[in-house]
């Protein structure tokens, strides 16, 4: 199975360890030069990578790197214990809340712009989680399954 990690492109590679290892009390783990950095704490490593903006974002180029907001629909989301207490230190370290913190049936969540301009969500669960939403129980499945090729 393949492993998972995560990448976040920075302009400047000390504010953004900065701001990940205060909102989320990550640690740096490994320096990769001057221009990476492994932050570890979370359930994969996130490795920061120092990119300048304008720069091609590929080989094949299609798109610049900017850090104004934008979006992607690939982003992080953090679950934390105390969802209050996280909103406080994202918003401290230079993230921008966007919308309200909402209720939802599987815990409260609030969405943020970090100062680079990358979307990521805090969520912090109830006693359900996703289990609140699922419509497919995995403890309940058939005990083998048949192939239909």
């Amino acid at each position: 199975m393949p492993g998972l990690l995560i990448n976040i492109d920075v302009p400047d590679l000390a504010a953004g360890e900065r701001f990940y290892t205060r909102v989320f009390d990550l640690a740096v783990s490994r320096r990769f030069g001057d221009d990476i950095v492994e932050l570890t704490g979370s359930d994969v490593p996130i490795y920061l990578i120092a990119k300048a903006a304008g720069t091609a974002s590929g080989p094949e180029g299609g798109d610049c790197r900017r850090y104004s907001r934008h979006w992607t629909p690939v982003h992080p989301d953090f679950a934390v214990d105390d969802l209050d207490a996280a909103v406080a230190r994202a918003l401290s370290a230079g993230a921008t809340l966007e919308g309200d913190i909402v209720d939802l049936p599987y815990g409260r969540q609030a969405t943020f712009a970090d100062p680079f301009g990358h979307g990521f969500c805090l969520i912090a669960f109830n006693a359900e989680g996703y289990d609140a939403i699922a419509t497919w129980n995995w403890t309940s499945r058939p005990t083998a399954f048949h192939s239909v090729f």
